[in-house]
């Protein structure tokens, strides 16, 4: 049960941004390429990738001693949770598309890092962002796209 609470603990901050309330139309109305997914898929896999990287850090969190953590990783991993806990209230909130797309190039590249100092740490547990790594990719591109069809002259 310890290491439930632990793992939940690890997790739950992950899904802060959604309490940041948002114009759900906002996304609905925007111009979208063809390869934009439905807005209730992007819950659904926010939600995978949020429960993979909790595993992530709770690997290293639980293999290694705190005191050998790096700090790069440390510094990294916070890096990233601000770039990607910002996304949704400054996209939705403000309706920038152009500072969304700026945190998503900033979270993916703090995704590869992450990767990296993970790695650097655990190997194993750096398998467990693979699949945010792809999707952040992803989602800079698809906010590029957004940018780039909603540009007003």
């Amino acid at each position: 049960m310890k290491k439930f609470v632990k793992f939940i603990l690890i997790l739950l901050p992950w899904f802060l941004s959604s309490l940041t309330p948002i114009d759900k139309n906002y996304y609905k109305n925007l111009n979208l390429p063809w390869f934009a997914p439905p807005s209730i898929a992007f819950g659904i896999i926010w939600t995978i990738l949020y429960i993979s990287i909790a595993i992530s850090i709770y690997k290293i969190i639980n293999n290694d001693n705190k005191k050998d953590i790096p700090n790069s990783y440390k510094y990294t991993l916070i890096l990233n949770y601000i770039a990607n806990q910002s996304f949704q209230p400054l996209f939705f909130y403000l309706k920038n598309n152009f500072l969304g797309f700026i945190l998503c190039i900033i979270t993916f590249i703090t995704s590869l890092f992450l990767y990296k100092e993970t790695k650097d740490v655990n190997n194993s547990s750096a398998k467990f962002l693979i699949p945010y790594i792809i999707f952040t990719l992803y989602a800079t591109i698809l906010s590029l796209s957004i940018y780039l069809l909603n540009i007003t002259h």
